[in-house]
């Protein structure tokens, strides 16, 4: 099976606080933020409800595409999110 790669983006509410990150192993990932087991921003502003993710076959295409949202104005994230996941479900429940 290909290895793959995953843009994620997290928040703390509807419209709240947002992160985006990459990982190669999301379903692990998402356990360790909304566990509290990553010291940083998602732990210090409770941002950890998986709002939206992709998967990539290639680690530097993901990590492009990280950069690249990340420069992102918050609006245009938003959009993102609500264009795939419109009431802003967390996506990591439904991870297995």
């Amino acid at each position: 099976m290909e290895k793959q790669y995953f843009v994620y983006l997290l928040a703390s509410k509807p419209n709240g606080t947002l992160y985006t990150g990459v990982t190669s192993n999301l379903i692990q990932r998402i356990f360790q933020h909304k566990e509290g087991l990553i010291e940083g921003f998602t732990k210090k502003y409770n941002v950890h409800q998986l709002v939206y993710y992709e998967a990539h076959s290639d680690i530097n295409e993901a990590i492009l595409r990280e950069k690249k949202i990340k420069k992102w104005n918050r609006q245009w994230k938003i959009n993102l999110i609500e264009q795939n996941n419109p009431h802003w479900i967390d996506l990591g429940n439904r991870l297995s």
